[in-house]
């Protein structure tokens, strides 16, 4: 995953707080996720991310 497309993905999930994880995404936020951006919550029906500390870093990085 490129940098533009990281930091557009996370642009979205910060600005909703948290972001449902809709269908075909599923690949790119796991991604996100071991990169240690995003913390996925697989304990409800539609799974969510949120944006972790590392995954905000990344954004102040690369304003």
């Amino acid at each position: 995953m490129e940098n533009q497309e990281i930091r557009s993905m996370l642009e979205v999930i910060d600005q909703q707080v948290s972001s449902s994880i809709l269908g075909g995404m599923e690949e790119q936020y796991e991604e996100l996720e071991a990169m240690g951006y995003v913390m996925i919550n697989r304990h409800s029906i539609q799974h969510w991310a949120a944006i972790t500390p590392k995954g905000q870093e990344f954004l102040s990085q690369h304003d």
